[in-house]
């Protein structure tokens, strides 16, 4: 399931592509969407790597 992980902000930042595609926005006024998207993003890698590094589990 870890080795999936990557596919979240894959997947939400083509959702919000498709979003800002379907009202006419181009890509520089949805940058900071994707900034926000990554950043979330990082913050739960963040937490997973944390939560196994705690409980001495391996990859």
């Amino acid at each position: 399931m870890i080795r999936f992980l990557f596919l979240i902000p894959v997947v939400l930042c083509l959702i919000w592509w498709m979003y800002l595609r379907a009202n006419g926005h181009t890509f520089s006024q949805g940058r900071k969407g994707f900034i926000y998207i990554l950043i979330v993003s990082a913050f739960i890698a963040l937490v997973y790597t944390l939560l196994m590094w705690i409980t001495g589990r391996q990859f």
